[in-house]
């Protein structure tokens, strides 16, 4: 799982390295449930990526590698300086039914194969989102829109995650925990967390997952949490990469070293 396209800048598909005996899902990040000002839209999500992942790329990158799929992640944290928030709509269904036709809409035309779920603001008197988020990928995957569903909690935000798998994890496939958010930063302590989250989510759907340049744990310790967690019985059935975008000024070195450890593969 690698999320792109974040950041503003000038990202592009070709540069990522990926290796063909493996599923390899781009996240494209994000498409947002509002105007460019940030108002709500009441479930018309439109596209805020670079621009440089355009729809041909998409098609042409998984032309040439087919086990890659392409992902919407919705919402994210913010929109330039405004922050993002879940709201209860004031007609559930009529949310869902807008986000139904504006994610179709944008999964035909971007080739698109799943979304994510990256809501990262809730307000106190949350009602509405386990309901209308779980209706949503139910409805998608019912009509064949999309064939994969993610969800990105983090530390702060676990508990609106935990509702919305308790209900709906028949149609979740990975949860893209944010374990960067949880500020450890040894093997150890990534294993502690990892076990926490295992309890919460189901473990062989949770994958582990890394901040390029970022928060949390940091270089080969990364790569020494996942040999710990298997030897603590845990399958590795993924690695989560928080962005592509940051990872071109190391030659993409985590997202190598990742799929090499996923294959048994010690070149990197």
């Amino acid at each position: 799982m690698e999320y792109i396209g974040a950041t503003g800048q000038p990202v592009t598909f070709n540069p990522v390295p990926v290796e063909d005996n493996i599923d390899f899902h781009f996240i494209l990040s994000f498409a947002i449930d509002a105007d460019p000002s940030a108002k709500p839209q009441n479930g018309k999500f439109s596209p805020y990526w670079v621009d440089t992942l355009t729809p041909n790329s998409v098609a042409a990158i998984k032309e040439r590698h087919p086990n890659v799929k392409a992902l919407a992640s919705l919402s994210g944290r913010s929109l330039g300086d405004e922050v993002l928030r879940w709201y209860n709509p004031e007609s559930p269904q009529l949310w869902i039914n807008n986000a139904f036709t504006s994610l179709t809409s944008l999964a035909k035309e971007y080739h698109l194969d799943g979304i994510d779920i990256d809501y990262e603001n809730f307000p106190r008197n949350n009602a509405s989102f386990a309901y209308c988020i779980g209706e949503l990928i139910t409805i998608l995957k019912n009509q064949s829109v999309i064939s994969v569903a993610t969800i990105a909690p983090f530390h702060t935000t676990v508990l609106p995650y935990i509702e919305l798998f308790n209900k709906y994890g028949d149609v979740i496939d990975y949860v893209n925990h944010q374990f960067y958010t949880d500020k450890v930063t040894s093997p150890k302590g990534y294993l502690a967390a990892f076990q926490l989250r295992a309890t919460q989510f189901d473990k062989d759907k949770l994958l582990p997952s890394y901040e390029v340049n970022g928060r949390g744990i940091q270089g080969d310790a990364f790569f020494d949490a996942l040999n710990l967690l298997e030897a603590n019985g845990f399958d590795v059935n993924g690695v989560m990469i928080f962005l592509a975008d940051a990872s071109s000024s190391n030659n993409y070195y985590d997202e190598r070293k990742s799929q090499a450890f996923l294959t048994n593969s010690t070149s990197v």
